[in-house]
């Protein structure tokens, strides 16, 4: 088969929602593309090195580059022409056609959507451990409930923390959302009335677990759509792939 497109496409990591990432930009894609997928495991030599590697050897390169800061150098190696970034936007790359999430606006925004769902708890707890986790998400959080004056914290992890009746809690990791429903189940809590939980990053086990779990996620089916968009038409655009509030029994 001719092959028009050779695409290196560098990830952070697999899970759920980034294939889906994934998944639509294939489908997305004309036949005559090819794509070759990468991880970085957020390992910042690894990073470097796989684009090292890439370098000369593809017609458009489409870079996550998740927590790192200061990769312009790295990146620079890459015709500027044929380089897009994804899912994070970042100061030092700002030359570049991105897709990206407002991490901090996007919870902003979808906690006042919430508002009404919130009021019946007397405190929200997010559980941000740091690492690879976006820092908007906590920032915008925690202005939300400023502005709002509601009572809050700002927790690292949920080893040896006791949950109480009228909290919410917030949480990035799908490992802490399990253990979560189990500790309200164990707790006889009900989900949405006595205890509430929010997970990011849609997927669909979430629609069914603890009879479905309130997510605040961006479209990621959107973002690869765009993301073949963008190659096709050697689009020079910045878009911001909002997220929204979307409601379920746990809240």
């Amino acid at each position: 088969m001719n092959v028009d497109q050779r695409i290196f496409l560098l990830f952070d990591e697999l899970n759920a929602f980034k294939e889906d990432v994934y998944t639509s930009f294939l489908n997305s894609l004309d036949t005559k593309s090819n794509v070759d997928i990468y991880f970085h495991h957020f390992n910042f030599q690894v990073f470097k090195d796989l684009i090292s590697e890439a370098a000369g050897n593809y017609t458009s390169y489409v870079i996550m580059p998740a927590t790192f800061d200061q990769t312009s150098d790295i990146i620079s190696i890459l015709p500027k022409d044929n380089v897009y970034i994804l899912d994070r936007k970042k100061e030092d790359l700002a030359e570049y056609p991105v897709i990206y999430q407002d991490f901090e606006g996007d919870v902003y925004r979808a906690l006042e959507d919430g508002k009404d769902l919130l009021e019946k708890y007397r405190k929200l707890v997010m559980v941000f451990p740091g690492g690879k986790e976006p820092e908007g998400r906590m920032i915008g959080f925690e202005k939300f409930c400023k502005k709002n004056k509601i009572k809050y914290e700002v927790v690292r992890s949920l080893i040896d923390r006791t949950i109480e009746k009228g909290e919410a809690y917030f949480v990035p990791s799908d490992r802490n959302l399990v253990k979560l429903v189990k500790m309200a189940d164990a707790n006889c809590f009900k989900l949405g009335e006595d205890f509430g939980i929010v997970s990011f990053n849609d997927t669909m086990l979430k629609e069914v677990v603890a009879g479905g779990i309130t997510t605040i996620s961006t479209d990621f089916q959107l973002m690869g759509k765009n993301l073949a968009k963008m190659i096709s038409d050697r689009s020079k655009a910045q878009i911001g792939n909002s997220a929204q509030l979307i409601r379920r029994k746990s809240l």
